[in-house]
């Protein structure tokens, strides 16, 4: 290896878990993981820690949880004393400021969720099966005082299956984005040659906003679709039918013509216009307050009416 095999992991979420545990099994000195404060969660609100805390304290690794990193002085101390060959980032949830660029020798280096410099950001899984693509990707990249900016060492591709969500992607991207990360650190020595990103070929992934699931009837079924799939679990894929919300959980394209949001139960499918002349048949639903159902219980039990829409508050 090009150094002596010690660094520092900074994570939160489960996508990191896997690039943390490989690392392990590869024979990488963990000397600090560095993650998150614990946060509220579920229905009593409790405090608890976060995936990457949970699978560090598993692994017997030495855990620090700085609220605050640009201008903490404790953790300044704390982390130059671990003395860190390189620090490697995954879905940390924080910048890493200039200090901490510069402290290691071999640098901070990131594993990214997309093939930059598309999707550049927070949500890059979602975005990407959002916007309809068929091939995404894992990239690792040596950090620079941009977002998502620095230059590209490794690269790997993966297809987007029609029917992949966010939630069935996201697990096999860490998988391979964690051996990726692994063949990076051992060619760090000359073998990868970092190659600047082409910054007019960049998009953006934003962080999710409960508002990017509300349905526009305008967009077409299969756009529709594709934000259904890439927003799950949150903020999910929704619009309103008689003042209340109703989540879609499941549909599909078919073939109809309607006005744009108007339904239409056709011999017990629950069917909604769309876009350009294109059509969903809704599957499953989840009325505000009630649990998810078939959309024939739907339409069944609340026997839409002839030119009735969805998104209206009548």
């Amino acid at each position: 290896m090009p150094f002596s095999s010690t660094l520092v992991f900074c994570g939160t979420p489960g996508f990191a878990v896997t690039t943390l545990e490989r690392l392990v099994e590869a024979g990488f000195t963990v000397r600090l993981v560095v993650t998150q404060p614990d946060r509220p969660r579920g229905r009593g609100m409790e405090l608890a820690p976060s995936p990457v805390k949970q699978r560090a304290l598993q692994l017997g690794l030495r855990v620090s949880q700085p609220d605050k990193i640009k201008n903490n002085e404790e953790f300044q101390v704390q982390l130059t004393a671990t003395k860190p060959d390189v620090i490697v980032v995954v879905g940390y949830g924080r910048i890493i400021p200039p200090w901490m660029l510069e402290l290691p020798p071999w640098g901070n280096l990131n594993l990214h969720a997309s093939l930059l410099p598309k999707y550049r950001g927070a949500a890059p899984v979602q975005w990407a099966i959002a916007r309809g693509e068929s091939i995404t990707g894992v990239t690792t990249m040596r950090i620079d005082t941009g977002l998502d900016t620095g230059d590209i060492l490794l690269q790997k591709e993966i297809p987007i299956a029609p029917q992949d969500t966010a939630e069935t992607l996201a697990p096999r991207m860490a998988i391979i984005g964690a051996d990726l990360m692994v063949e990076t650190l051992g060619g760090l020595a000359g073998a990868i040659q970092p190659r600047p990103q082409d910054h007019a070929r960049a998009t953006l992934a934003p962080i999710l906003k409960r508002e990017d699931g509300r349905i526009d009837f305008h967009l077409t079924a299969q756009e529709i679709l594709n934000r259904l799939r890439g927003f799950q679990p949150w903020p999910g894929a929704y619009t309103s039918f008689r003042g209340k919300n109703l989540h879609l959980w499941v549909a599909r394209a078919v073939e109809r013509t309607l006005v744009e949001g108007e339904i239409a139960v056709d011999a017990g499918r629950l069917i909604v216009g769309c876009g350009a002349g294109s059509a969903l048949q809704l599957l499953e639903v989840q009325m505000e307050g009630k649990k998810r159902m078939p959309a024939d219980d739907f339409a069944h039990g609340y026997r839409p009416k002839p030119g009735e829409h969805f998104g209206s508050l009548s």
